[in-house]
């Protein structure tokens, strides 16, 4: 054979960079197949159908950054890859997707209120992206906390509430319950762009606190799975972690006063003599 046929050598890291990102991939057509559903929907089972869609993209979202971490693949092109996957699978598929549902009833009222859910997504991403970015430019260590409620968290409360809608026969998208689901849309565009921290659960520990919290959860599931339908269940968690992060906040503001106060007061010079 010729130099020119020589076979390059294999580099398996290169190869692997790319699993992560056809995950991630695999992820945004998830989101854009749903948005497609949702735009042509004609009943209940078809916003069920588009809603099932983001939940698949919430799976592939979460096994991406699994599967990077494990390959050591993580990047910077991975994280920007992966926020522009986010505002697409959980910005713009559930507000096209509550949209159609429900909020289209509400003409331009509805109409602003979807577009914010986006809009705030895309900033909160923004925001992470900063706060997750160290100054060499590669992904920093994820902290045990995150600032405002992730993009994720928020749409998954809104397709768990259609998907309980699906189980309940369509009770929950009738035109008495539009104003209702305006407010939480709009509640969760707000949650997403505040300074309110929620856990990110990734420092974890067995411990009595946590072993009541997971025994209170998993109770509360149960009854309610037997009270009401299963799929209520999955509103109710993303519930209780919204409140939990809210109610953790409030806890820890005035000693966040008194910190601040401290620094501003040590960061005052001293009269001149």
């Amino acid at each position: 054979m010729g130099k020119g046929m020589r076979m390059r050598r294999f580099d398996l890291k290169k190869t692997l960079f790319l699993l992560p990102n056809m995950i991630t991939l695999s992820s945004i057509f998830c989101g854009f197949d749903s948005i497609r559903v949702s735009a042509t929907a004609q009943s209940e089972d078809d916003f069920y159908r588009a809603a099932v869609l983001i939940v698949f993209a919430m799976f592939f979202d979460t096994l991406d950054g699994r599967v990077a971490r494990m390959t050591k693949t993580q990047s910077a092109f991975g994280l920007q890859i992966d926020s522009l996957a986010d505002v697409v699978s959980f910005g713009v598929a559930p507000s096209m997707l509550v949209y159609q549902w429900t909020l289209h009833r509400l003409g331009t009222l509805g109409l602003l209120v979807s577009f914010v859910f986006t809009a705030c997504g895309a900033i909160r991403l923004a925001r992470f992206n900063v706060l997750a970015t160290g100054d060499d430019g590669k992904p920093s260590k994820p902290s045990k906390y995150i600032v405002g409620l992730p993009i994720p968290g928020a749409a998954g409360i809104l397709v768990s509430i259609v998907v309980a809608n699906h189980a309940a026969a369509g009770v929950i998208g009738r035109a008495e319950y539009a104003m209702l689901i305006l407010g939480v849309t709009l509640g969760l565009s707000m949650l997403m762009v505040s300074t309110i921290r929620f856990r990110s659960f990734k420092d974890v520990r067995l411990n009595l606190r946590t072993g009541l919290l997971v025994a209170f959860a998993v109770g509360s599931s149960v009854f309610i799975s037997m009270q009401m339908a299963p799929a209520f269940v999955l509103v109710w968690l993303l519930g209780m972690y919204v409140t939990m992060g809210i109610c953790e906040s409030i806890w820890q503001l005035p000693g966040r006063i008194r910190a601040a106060s401290a620094l501003a007061r040590d960061s005052v010079p001293p009269p001149a003599a």
